[in-house]
Parts: C-alpha cells; sequence; structure tokens
C-alpha cells in the first residue's frame, strides 16, 4: 500500500466507514489461524454494527464485506492486512509490515497506522519494461508488491505489440515498430505520473537494452531512478525478482543517505538545521521544515500545551492527552505543509539528538 493508495482510501467517507487492521503470516503453520482470525474480527465488526443498524440498513456494506472477505488470498498473505468498507466502496491490502488487531467504525477510514508505518520503511517503485506486460511494483526492503490500478499492468496492444506491423512496398517496418514502442512507453510514463507525484519514492527500472533505451528516450522521470537491471525478467515471480533486484537498490539507497547526510552537514554549517524534537516541532508547525532527518526507529511520546507547543518528555504515552509517538506526528506535519522525510540508520543523527530538521528559512 503506496501513498497514491492512502489518498485514495482517505478521500472515502460516511458513516458507517469499516476499517479491519490485523497480522498475518507468510509461511506455515502460523499463516494456517489467519483465516479463522479474520473470521472472528469480521464476526466481531457485525455484531458492533449491528448494535447501532438495521440489517437491513447494514445490507450494501455486509454484501460488500463477505465478497471481499472471500476474496483474500491467504497463500499472498504478508505480514499485515486491511479491509476498508463501507456502502459505496471497499478495499483490501497485504501489508509488508506488522498492524495491530484492530476494529475501527467512524466516518472515515482508519489510515493512521498505516501512514506511520509507511513514513519509517525503505520503500521504492520497481518498473518491469516489457510488452506482455509492463508492470509496476512497490518495493518494501526485498518484498514487492505489485500495483494493479492506475492502468498497470500494461500491454502493448498496438501494432509490433499484440497486432502485427503494416507491410508492403516501401514501408520500413523496424522504423515502424520502434515508433510504436515509443508510443507505448510514452503511454507508460504518463500512467506512471499520479504514482510518483503522490509518492515520489526512488526508482528501478528493468528490462532489455532495446526497452531502456526506449524509456530513457520519451521519459519525463528519470530523474527518480536510483538503480538498473539489465535483461528479461519477465518470468520472475514478484518474490523473485525482489530477491534479485534488492541488493542493487539496497546499495543504491545507501549511497543515497550518505549523499544526504553530507546535504545535512553542509546546512548545519550554514545554521539551518534545528535539532531536539521540542524545537523541530515548533518550526515545522510554522511550516518552516524544508527536510527532516530522522533515524529509523526513533520514538518519543509527548503532549502539547494549550498554545500548541510540545511539551517533552511525557513519561506515560497512554495517558490522557499523550501522543504515542510524537516523532511520527512531526514527519506526517513536515509532509503535510510539503516538506520531505529521510529516514536514515540509527545512530547517523546522535549530534543532532536523532532528529534535524532543515528550515527554509
Amino acid at each position: 500500500m503506496n501513498r497514491h493508495d492512502v489518498l485514495m482510501v482517505q478521500q472515502m467517507s460516511g458513516y458507517p466507514s469499516l476499517t479491519i487492521t490485523l497480522p498475518t503470516h507468510r509461511t506455515r503453520p502460523d499463516n494456517q489461524q489467519d483465516p479463522i482470525r479474520v473470521k472472528n474480527l469480521v464476526n466481531q465488526a457485525q455484531e458492533q454494527l449491528l448494535q447501532e443498524f438495521s440489517k437491513r440498513d447494514l445490507a450494501p456494506l455486509l454484501e460488500r464485506l463477505e465478497k471481499l472477505t472471500n476474496a483474500i488470498e491467504y497463500n499472498y498473505a504478508l505480514d499485515g492486512l486491511v479491509l476498508f468498507v463501507n456502502k459505496d466502496f471497499d478495499a483490501k491490502f497485504y501489508l509488508p509490515f506488522s498492524v495491530p488487531e484492530r476494529i475501527v467504525v467512524a466516518d472515515n477510514f482508519l489510515t493512521r497506522d498505516l501512514v506511520f508505518a509507511m513514513n519509517r520503511m525503505r520503500r521504492y517503485w520497481v518498473l518491469l519494461l516489457s510488452e506482455q506486460p509492463t508492470r509496476l511494483f512497490e518495493g518494501f526492503h526485498d518484498t514487492l508488491v505489485e500495483v494493479t490500478e492506475g492502468g498497470f499492468p500494461m500491454i502493448h496492444e498496438g501494432p509490433g505489440g499484440a497486432q502485427a506491423l503494416p507491410g508492403g512496398y516501401g514501408k520500413k517496418v523496424s522504423a515502424h515498430r520502434d515508433e510504436r514502442h515509443r508510443q507505448f512507453f510514452r503511454s507508460v510514463d504518463e500512467a506512471l505520473k499520479p504514482f510518483l507525484a503522490d509518492d515520489p519514492l526512488p526508482m528501478c527500472v528493468v528490462g532489455v537494452d532495446r526497452y531502456l533505451a526506449f524509456w530513457d528516450e520519451v521519459s519525463a522521470h528519470k530523474q527518480f531512478i536510483r538503480a538498473r537491471l539489465l535483461g528479461s525478467y519477465d518470468h520472475m515471480t514478484p518474490h523473485e525478482l525482489g530477491q534479485t533486484i534488492w541488493p542493487q537498490v539496497q546499495q543504491a539507497l545507501a549511497e543515497r543517505e550518505e549523499r544526504e547526510l553530507g546535504e545535512l552537514a553542509q546546512w548545519a554549517n550554514q545554521q539551518r538545521v534545528i535539532s531536539t524534537l521540542g524545537e523541530v516541532w515548533r518550526s515545522a508547525n510554522l511550516g518552516r521544515g524544508k527536510t527532516l532527518y530522522v533515524e529509523t526507529d526513533y520514538h518519543e511520546p509527548g503532549r502539547l500545551d494549550e498554545t500548541g507547543m510540545l511539551l517533552l518528555p511525557a513519561d506515560d504515552p497512554n495517558a490522557p492527552g499523550v501522543m504515542p509517538d510524537a516523532v511520527d506526528e512531526a514527519i506526517e506535519m513536515v509532509i503535510r505543509k510539503g516538506g520531505e522525510v529521510v529516514c536514515v540508520d540509527n545512530g547517523k543523527l546522535a549530534q543532532f539528538g536523532r532528529i534535524a530538521l532543515v528550515l527554509r528559512y
């Protein structure tokens, strides 16, 4: 599940909107209990809803919920599962990170746990260039999840692809084929645009020389590319492709992190960096955050006073008025106000108190 999906789900509203989340398992024997746990949570959700609504009023929602749960493919489960259902919308997502077991009925779907987990993960896009078909994947470490919306996967249906090329005297078949390939990869690039706009992650491009050359010629998104994998990998499963591509992506991400830490040091020399969570919160709240750097496992509870200033520490994360993780709240605040977030390995920001914010002004 990427930010493109999250934004789509967040636009859906209407009471009651049901969210069910739970941890799942990738392998036997643990995953044999997952269908039972889903069934129990669905039954609990139905009982909760029936305390407030009649069965007739709930019929559209319950029908969607039944179809959605029947469509769960437990053999493809990852580390978590989320179900979103109301009378007009339903969706399920297999998550490469664990989520708590939870049932929430509200005006909107619960996406908070997903957003916070996504903020901490090393995520990237993988674009597998091919005629039959070009596929887009979300990458989470060495796990790839295929995107099956927004036109993906895309098949080259025109001449030179699914259709035969025109023949006849004087026809330059190879030139015609090449132009059709350019048109196809332009359409791929156009379909990719909203995903990169909502979630501008590093990208790895996979394909044979010929397709990579066409892609370089027509793409408006080459600035996102951090790694390339040359060859034909159409036959691979997402798991196999993820295992193959992750070492190269990991190296590219490590190099990117070193560059970003070097840039942070330069900003610090120019006195454009503040540190400690309290100071970061205040500046981010004012919209001054350009780039937030945070260690991957840094978590801190916090609470606000009547002026909206962050007060630390908060000894009990479960106490009334206390945010269980003020670091995640600061991350979301920077993103909402148009800033960027860079997660780095633990220990890399020790001199800044594990968090640092580059200021716009």
